[in-house]
């Protein structure tokens, strides 16, 4: 099987300081076609969130406010860190990519997804992901 690592995706920044900015994902220009959008906010500081990989969803996660560190591993061991603290930028999280987020008190999470919620594609234990192998 043959997976992408994760990275940052840029959104166009149109506008001027004068007068702010509006950034914009569509189908045409994404890694995927988009078939969930949700956020969250108001996570605590001291809250890690996420914890878990995918076997088939694809996901862009953006800073809309505040900061939020990603850290990630794939299968093998190839791990990153994504700061996001711009809402002109995402980090890509191809399937199989285990990630944890961290939140500072102000931020807001947009996920664009490639799937509806489906329980069974979760992958919750650490142990089981590691057992994953590709290449």
């Amino acid at each position: 099987m043959i997976i992408t690592a994760p990275k940052i995706i840029q959104f166009p920044k149109i506008g001027e300081p004068s007068l702010g900015y509006i950034s914009v994902a569509e189908n045409i220009t994404l890694p995927f076609n988009v078939r969930r959008v949700y956020w969250t906010y108001f996570t605590p500081e001291d809250v890690q969130r996420g914890g878990h990989a995918h076997h088939g969803l694809e996901q862009i996660l953006v800073a809309v406010a505040g900061k939020i560190t990603v850290n990630t591993e794939m299968p093998g061991g190839l791990k990153n860190t994504f700061v996001l603290e711009y809402p002109n930028q995402g980090v890509y999280l191809p399937k199989y990519s285990w990630h944890i987020m961290q939140y500072s008190h102000n931020a807001v999470q947009m996920c664009i997804a490639s799937m509806v919620y489906e329980e069974n594609d979760y992958i919750r234990n650490y142990k089981e992901f590691k057992k994953i192998k590709y290449g």
